[in-house]
């Protein structure tokens, strides 16, 4: 029985603890608060600061791991190189969760290394660094801290003016210790897609079928498959993602997005572990993106990926600040056809705090969309 600590435990965590369940694995979730999501289905659960290399190398030691799986950005991942050194498997390599926790050290791979079509973009430490970077690339200009998750501290400065609450807003919502910015060129596309990229030990790369997603605020609100691409930018996101996986190394699952204009693909971010866009994966095929993580740690195989027709998600979202909530409209979301919900079972609610997501399958990519947000509309987080 091989045993998974997971290194963060949120709702992507759940479900690959899920997976790993169901193929006989031991759990571990690991996070900095009691009762994460994942917590509710593990073995076992530990809350540590996983900034903290002591701490993190102590809980490692004490659970001794078969693989470590990072799951968030929040983490020491120097020591994770150190942990990988006294032989401990990190997933997918010590080097690719450490290169692709911070944006700085994924996109000077991608541009300056692999010369990966990327927007044009530069760093900055201060505020009057990024007013100069900014005036420089242009308006609008993308601002988000090198380390955060799910699009939090990203906004658009539309010009000077907007430049100082984008610094405020991405230094109050940075995660680790590093005080540090990517300012990028606004590519002006008319699809973001994510293309799952799976790294197998004995086996070729596999990719799911492309998913488009929306973002508000920088963080996903649906995502649906398949993406409509031509042939020709899909198979050129095939190729970036093969090039700086197989860089990375390692096995597993990354999510590697990507923006579509009429005549180019860009390169936007990569991570290293199932991708929140796939959550639409849980109604999509036979095997979930977190299924296909577990198979490809384990080294178990992959013959097929059979697909149910086009899918769509749909995030549900609090609205304030609260320990006490309930939810409630599952009798009316659960009645529509074709349609599913996962409640994540997050003990506290924040404003736009991810609570939960509704998918749905249609005969269509637009109906099964709609559908999806009728089921999310549904559901109501009341509180006390």
């Amino acid at each position: 029985m091989k045993k998974l600590m997971l290194l963060g435990s949120g709702e992507l965590g759940k479900e690959v603890t899920i997976s790993a369940k169901r193929l006989g694995c031991t759990v571990i979730a690991v996070d900095s608060y009691a009762n994460a999501p994942a917590m509710q289905v593990a073995d076992h659960s530990e809350v540590i600061n996983m900034l903290d290399g002591n701490e993190l190398e102590k809980v490692v030691e004490k659970h001794k791991p078969d693989f470590i799986v990072p799951e968030v950005e929040a983490i020491r991942t120097e020591k994770l190189i150190e942990l990988e050194q006294k032989g401990f498997k990190i997933v997918p390599t010590a080097r690719a969760t450490n290169l692709t926790m911070n944006r700085d050290a994924i996109r000077n791979l991608a541009a300056f290394e692999l010369k990966i079509l990327t927007a044009k973009f530069a760093y900055a430490e201060s505020e009057d660094d990024l007013k100069k970077i900014c005036g420089e690339i242009g308006y609008p200009c993308v601002i988000k801290p090198v380390m955060s998750s799910s699009g939090k501290g990203q906004s658009v400065a539309k010009n000077a003016r907007e430049v100082s609450a984008s610094w405020k807003h991405a230094v109050e919502n940075m995660r680790g210790d590093k005080i540090k910015v990517i300012a990028e060129e606004f590519i002006n596309f008319h699809l973001e897609i994510t293309l799952l990229t799976i790294k197998q030990w004995d086996g070729p790369t596999l990719f799911v079928t492309p998913i488009g997603h929306r973002q508000e605020r920088g963080d996903y609100q649906e995502s649906w498959m398949p993406a409509e691409t031509t042939d020709k930018q899909l198979e050129e996101a095939k190729q970036m993602a093969k090039k700086i996986t197989d860089n990375l190394g390692g096995v597993g699952i990354f999510g590697v997005e990507f923006f579509l204009t009429k005549d180019k693909v860009y390169f936007s971010e990569l991570s290293p572990r199932p991708h929140d866009t796939g959550l639409v994966t849980l109604i999509s095929q036979d095997l979930s993106e977190f299924d296909l993580h577990v198979r490809a740690i384990l080294g178990l195989p992959i013959p097929i990926i059979n697909y149910r027709g086009p899918a769509a998600s749909a995030v549900i979202l609090a609205d304030r600040d609260s320990s006490q909530f309930s939810i409630k409209g599952l009798d009316k979301a659960l009645s529509f056809k074709n349609s599913d919900v996962r409640i994540f079972g997050k003990p506290t609610t924040r404003k736009f705090r991810r609570m939960g997501v509704a998918l749905a399958t249609a005969g269509d990519v637009s109906e099964a969309r709609l559908l999806a947000k009728r089921v999310s509309r549904a559901v109501e987080i009341s509180y006390h």
